[in-house]
């Protein structure tokens, strides 16, 4: 994932820069949006959709989430890392009477 910030960061300040935090939040609320939409047609609740559609809004998440994630010099990878930690350790008996 540290590549990928990377990635995101060089072209984010090819395009000017980051936005402000709440614009960032604000492109993030919008993505994970049409995220929710896509999924809703792919699982054939509202219209059909596809899983390349579904994949692109996957990736427009990720993208809106390493903006803010570098703009606070957030290390996605290590956040990532230490949720499934945390989530290994708290919920190890939620699922196991699934």
């Amino acid at each position: 994932m540290n590549d990928l910030q990377r990635e995101v960061d060089r072209t984010v300040r090819e395009f000017g820069g980051y936005w402000t935090p709440f614009e960032m939040l604000a492109a993030l609320m919008e993505e994970i949006g049409e995220l929710a939409d896509e999924l809703l047609k792919v699982e054939g609740v509202k219209g059909s959709g596809d899983r390349e559609h579904l994949k692109e809004e996957l990736g427009d998440v990720v993208f809106a989430l390493s903006c803010i994630a570098n703009y606070y010099g957030v290390d996605l990878t290590e956040a990532l890392r230490e949720t499934i930690e945390k989530y290994q350790e708290r919920d190890r008996d939620r699922w196991s009477n699934i």
